[in-house]
């Protein structure tokens, strides 16, 4: 029996075996012979998504390569490699992701099948991106869906939680390669909480950071931008002092609030840079957390933030981490967050130092009073009531799932809990 734990620490399993497939035939081997099969990326799910005790798959060794269509707007991509590897292959080839989250680690099959998103009001999640899936089903045998190839299948496959078969390549839509002008300044939160339409719509990409006990925020946009020479990498957070202000505040929760608004003096430089797109979209993010994350419809967005952020100062909760604040466009995706029309994205993390569960708990009776719904791999305690209630196409994603894989071969036990199944 195997150990495997997810990139905070705080998801555990004991699967039969870990395996590596190197070839196609490989994993359809490995998925017919298995009793439970689930797969794992970069670990960067924070539910239990990737738990069994059955077998447990990595496919960033899988056969494949970037297939470029005839005219350069889609390509077929190895589901198993993460982002990092793939936006620099697009790049070598002249091309870039419509849009990214601030880490790169994770595989696309995961990001994906979760939902995973960046920031920008007028672009969706990397679902969105997705417009075929060629998958290893339960026999093991290769099928490929499309908007008019399996249509059912691909409905549900597009934000999949694992749940219908191995992804083993992702037909995306791209762009020409494209560089970005990255601005990070300290502004206060009621500027922005006014302006919050007119700096939305002046740049590609908007989000910010803001500690609980902190009137000022870190602002950050992306924007296209020309090439310039002296390209660095960067983050938009300085670590190294973030880290000293999250270790004094382990030893010393009482003095959070004013290590808060130290850090924020410290981060108070504006900095600017240009570069690669797929550069510039990523962050180190070498501290540890725990993270939950609720999407609201855009109206809802800031009252909730202010709310939550009301609460932490009411009940002078030990919150180490800031909030990130985030804007993505609506969709048509059949259990995707963002299926209710234009969203805003509130991520609340906790330094996975110090306690977590009980604020959280109490946060998410915030998020939730917001009208929010859950990034699916991100904390969250939904069960199958709230899941069918804030997903109206339920039913027809559990009829394709009993289709697709009748034994239950790739749903593990929080799952079927989630589910109700």
């Amino acid at each position: 029996m195997s150990e495997w734990s997810n990139w905070s620490g705080s998801v555990n399993a004991r699967p039969d075996q870990i395996l590596r497939p190197k070839t196609e035939a490989e994993l359809g081997q490995a998925i017919a012979a298995a009793r439970k099969v689930r797969v794992v990326g970069a670990g960067h799910s924070f539910m239990p998504l990737c738990e069994t005790d059955g077998t447990l798959l990595h496919l960033a060794d899988l056969e494949g390569q970037v297939e470029i269509a005839p005219d350069r707007r889609t390509v077929w991509a190895p589901a198993g490699w993460g982002l990092n590897r793939l936006t620099a292959a697009l790049w070598a080839e002249g091309l870039s992701l419509i849009n990214q989250g601030d880490i790169n680690p994770q595989s696309l099959a995961g990001a994906t099948a979760t939902g995973t998103h960046g920031t920008g009001a007028e672009l969706g999640s990397l679902a969105t991106q997705a417009c075929g899936f060629r998958l290893a089903m339960a026999d093991g045998q290769i099928v490929e869906c499309g908007a008019d190839l399996l249509p059912e299948l691909y409905e549900a496959q597009r934000l999949s939680l694992g749940l219908f078969g191995v992804a083993v390549a992702i037909r995306i839509h791209v762009l020409p390669a494209y560089h970005l002008e990255e601005r990070i300044e300290r502004r206060p939160l009621a500027e922005v909480a006014e302006r919050i339409d007119e700096l939305a719509a002046a740049t590609r990409h908007m989000e910010f950071f803001v500690f609980p006990y902190s009137d000022d925020v870190i602002f950050k946009t992306l924007h296209p931008a020309e090439p310039e020479p002296g390209f660095v990498d960067g983050n938009d957070i300085d670590e190294s002092a973030f880290r000293f202000f999250l270790d004094l505040g382990k030893s010393a929760p009482v003095l959070i609030p004013s290590l808060q608004k130290m850090m924020m003096l410290v981060q108070g430089k504006a900095t600017r840079r240009v570069g690669p797109a797929y550069r510039i979209f990523p962050s180190d993010r070498t501290i540890r957390f725990e993270e939950m994350e609720y999407e609201f419809p855009r109206a809802n967005g800031l009252e909730t933030l202010k709310e939550a952020m009301a609460y932490i100062r009411r009940k002078r909760l030990p919150i180490a981490f800031p909030f990130e604040f985030r804007l993505a466009a609506g969709d048509d995706i059949w259990m995707s967050p963002f299926n209710q029309g234009p969203g805003a994205s509130i991520s609340f993390h906790q330094y996975s130092k110090m306690p977590w569960q009980g604020a959280f708990k109490e946060i998410e009776a915030v998020f939730q009073a917001g009208a929010g719904r859950p990034h699916w791999a991100k904390r969250h305690t939904l069960g199958p009531d709230d899941v069918r209630r804030l997903y109206p196409k339920t039913e027809d994603y559990l009829r394709v799932r009993a289709q697709t894989d009748p034994d239950g071969k790739f749903i593990n036990g929080p799952l079927a809990s989630l589910f109700g199944v």
